[in-house]
């Protein structure tokens, strides 16, 4: 598909898709939802999603940890993943999630669905996707809506089953390779900052540096505007690829458990 086609449909729309692969596959559980596809890999955001002064706060996801800062570390059977949060941009998730985690809530549960390139999820009591309330027993709303969070690689974001419905579950990023395709509309983006269709420029959705940190690290850009970043790995990636590598069965769920033992709320020490 030409970029020029891409934007005048899209952004006409408000919503950008980015086209990407061959083949479409749409990945999704019965009830808490992460959608991908290879062929038409999309993100929807409307006005209220676009912030016009979104050039910097982005990257808030790799400046430097700060002592006292508020970590989580998920103990699993395959090591540790380490967490930080992001209170401002998304405070319901991250209470959710840090009340959750105090409570022993997501102890011993397990990281059911797995789709290595593209994420790992968890947080359900029953195991398949279908479960998991939040600490306030009804689903919440989603967050973030100036996008200053996004779903770079090791991003930690809610699992939902459309907007405003996120509950316990959570998937953590898991793509440091962006296909080739993915790279040619970043790229696109990058060079035509001011283009716009229907009074919305390109910097406004993908500013310049969003599309720079997705370039270096990696991530899943379609997901942007579709769940609530509220966390971002900051050790332990390792971790999270080697269960990424696991062997899957039916709906993507491991063949052998891949457990949360426990999750830990400390404060980060230099």
């Amino acid at each position: 598909m030409k970029k020029k086609f891409l934007l005048s449909a899209i952004l006409f729309s408000m919503t950008f898709t980015v086209a990407c692969g061959n083949n479409e596959k749409k990945e999704s559980t019965t009830e808490s939802t992460v959608e991908t596809t290879t062929e038409n890999n999309s993100q929807t955001t409307s006005n209220e999603n676009v912030s016009k002064d979104n050039t910097q706060a982005e990257l808030l996801q790799f400046s430097p940890l700060k002592e006292g800062e508020e970590i989580a570390i998920i103990k699993t059977n395959f090591g540790d993943i380490k967490l930080r949060f992001f209170k401002e941009q998304a405070p319901k998730a991250v209470e959710n999630f840090i009340t959750h985690a105090k409570d022993g809530y997501y102890d011993n549960l397990i990281f059911h669905r797995v789709i290595d390139g593209f994420m790992i999820q968890g947080g359900d009591p029953k195991g398949d996707g279908t479960g998991g309330e939040s600490i306030w027993g009804a689903p919440f709303e989603d967050e973030n809506k100036e996008q200053k969070l996004r779903h770079f690689n090791g991003a930690v974001s809610m699992a939902n089953s459309g907007p405003n419905t996120n509950g316990s579950q959570f998937f953590i990023v898991q793509n440091s390779n962006i296909d080739e395709s993915m790279k040619s509309d970043l790229k696109y983006f990058l060079e035509h900052q001011d283009e716009e269709q229907n009074g919305v420029k390109i910097k406004d959705v993908f500013p310049a540096n969003v599309c720079q940190k997705y370039l270096e690290v990696g991530g899943t850009p379609w997901l942007d505007g579709q769940h609530t970043v509220f966390a971002q790995v900051y050790d332990g990636m390792d971790v999270v690829n080697k269960i990424a590598k696991v062997k899957v069965g039916e709906n993507d769920k491991p063949v052998e458990d891949v457990v949360i033992k426990t999750i830990s709320v400390e404060k980060y020490k230099k």
